[in-house]
């Protein structure tokens, strides 16, 4: 089962625009004060899950009951005689939102909503995984927005009533879902505009943009740097037809970069990940498995052949650790599966094994991403949980325990990780994604019992992506959060000490996709952060 299906969205081809911005340092900020020391003790916490059932967001209804046979996209329909909507006439008439849906019966549901500020026709993201056009769009004064899409033989409704204004740049009101002219479900929402939050500036911590490169593809997605050239990869975008591939870029000069070459090969170029040895650049593909390219050249990367070889196979992402490579498959169906590759020859990958964790009986149990530290494997099975393997024998992988989600109410995942020794103990750092995802610390040491021992959290609407521990800091890709950097030093207590906001709602072809903005990352320890945006390409920051 492919786990991305947000990721391939509306984001059409600009030109070819590489844009130096100016590296001027900006006000010197004092630096943060220095972290305590950490004896290795915590306090466990409960799990609480992704999404947090916070009761009904608005004191609003949506009058026809479940099974009325009626068309939803009517005003009307919706009672509003308890809410402030005088307060709605502080509403932009444009923008990007992402919504949190509260079902009447307790579950949650997730949905984006772009409206133009040129009056264009907006769009509607719902879990179809596809934009649809919108119907009625209005933010200012009545907050109403609507879609109707046909999806095989049903035609289906979404429909948006606003409430009140409770804060800035958030919305709440009530919603109905309807298919064939029949209520299926309503609840209540809050809606968070995409613009920076909490009235944050662009950047804080002295993190500074040197560059920002627009590369020829349609959606990038992620990047490794080596010998001087950053390998930006990028999916195929099924929405529009558009093709991914790699772009290679000249970082020798960080503040000037230069695209060298774009690749694809026929019939194959949606690429979600990218990592190097010696003269081997691996590219995981969702048809090739793994694609070796020999960069003894490496601006221009040479096709060698893809492992391991056989039937069709989707490999969504890899982890280099010495001589091993490991490439996570989200198929076969259930499980997906882990491969293991003999790489001491780099540009001949030899498979060694491959292997599945037990849990089959999850809704999205694949196999997402993993982390190789110290002769175990940390996968992320998405809703099957956190799971650890024993690696040392790769003919013998073991798997050691799991920490996983208990929720009937909304959509907890595992999606992305970062592993290292505090205090004498084993952490993990561990992100999930869709709505309400953030990040968990938790004490690996032992994996029959894996402990919640930290969290950092940003808005509801927003989630992560992929993190890079460097030291004692983690940089994370939170999506229209931007880049965030913690210190971790103090592991059960993250503190967030520097950002950089990526995400501008007039940013070229910005969508209303839940997983849009920051979304790749690589702090190779040159002194620079590489951070992948899907909408404005590769950004090179200072490291701090």
């Amino acid at each position: 089962m492919v786990l991305e299906p947000r990721v391939l969205r509306a984001v059409l081809i600009g030109s070819l625009l590489s844009l130096a911005c100016s590296d001027k340092p900006g006000p010197v900020e004092p630096p943060p004060p220095p972290a305590e020391a950490w004896d290795g003790t915590y306090t466990p916490l409960a799990e609480s899950t992704d999404w947090v059932d916070r009761g009904e967001y608005a004191a609003c209804a949506f009058t026809p009951p479940p099974g009325t046979v009626i068309d939803c996209d009517d005003p009307s329909l919706f009672d509003l005689s308890r809410c402030d909507t005088a307060s709605l006439a502080s509403v932009d008439p444009h923008g990007i939102y992402q919504v949190d849906m509260r079902h009447a019966a307790g579950f949650s549901d997730f949905a984006g909503i772009r409206v133009p500020a040129d009056g264009s026709t907006g769009t509607l993201n719902g879990l179809t995984g596809l934009s649809t056009p919108l119907t009625r769009q209005q933010l200012q004064g009545s907050f109403f927005v609507s879609s109707r899409h046909t999806q095989g033989s049903s035609v289906r409704q979404l429909v948006f009533a606003g409430c009140g204004v409770t804060g800035p740049g958030l919305v709440t009101g009530c919603f109905a879902r309807c298919g064939n002219g029949k209520v299926n479900s309503t609840g209540t929402f809050e809606a968070a505009r995409m613009t920076w939050g909490r009235g944050e500036a662009e950047a804080s911590g002295g993190l500074r943009l040197l560059s920002e490169t627009h590369v020829q593809t349609d959606f990038p997605v992620d990047v490794y740097v080596h010998r001087g050239h950053a390998y930006v990869v990028s999916v195929d975008d099924l929405y529009t037809g558009g093709t991914g591939g790699l772009t290679v870029v000249d970082v020798r000069d960080p503040s000037h970069p230069v695209i060298t070459q774009h690749i694809t090969l026929p019939g194959d170029s949606f690429w979600n990940a990218a990592w190097a040895k010696d003269d081997a650049l691996y590219i995981a593909s969702r048809r090739s498995g793994v694609i070796v390219f020999d960069i003894t050249h490496p601006e221009a990367p040479a096709y060698v052949r893809n492992v391991p070889g056989g039937p069709a196979l989707n490999v969504h992402t890899m982890f280099v650790d010495g001589d091993r490579l490991y490439a996570v498959s989200p198929g076969p169906a259930p499980t997906g599966e882990t491969l293991i590759f003999d790489i001491s020859t780099p540009l001949n990958p030899v498979l060694l094994n491959r292997f599945v964790a037990a849990d089959t009986t999850s809704y999205i149990p694949s196999a997402h991403d993993s982390f190789a530290y110290q002769d175990r494997l940390y996968v992320n099975h998405f809703s099957a949980g956190y799971v650890v393997f024993d690696v040392k024998d790769p003919m013998s992988p073991r798997e050691l325990g799991h920490y996983t989600f208990e929720s009937d109410n909304s959509f907890a995942t595992s999606h992305a990780s970062a592993v290292g020794t505090f205090a004498g103990k084993t952490v993990a750092f561990e992100g999930g994604e869709y709505q309400g995802a953030h990040l968990r610390v938790l004490d690996v040491t032992d994996p029959t019992n894996i402990q919640l021992m930290g969290e950092y959290k940003l808005r509801p609407q927003t989630s992560i992506h992929n993190m890079i521990l460097r030291g004692k800091r983690l940089y994370v890709t939170y999506y229209q959060e931007g880049l965030r950097v913690l210190d971790v030093s103090v592991p059960p207590r993250p503190r967030e000490i520097a950002y950089f906001n990526t995400f501008r709602e007039s940013d070229p072809h910005r969508t209303d996709d839940l997983l849009e903005g920051a979304i790749g990352i690589r702090v190779p320890g040159d002194g620079y952060v590489y951070v992948v945006d899907t909408s404005r390409g590769l950004l090179i920051l200072n490291e701090l």
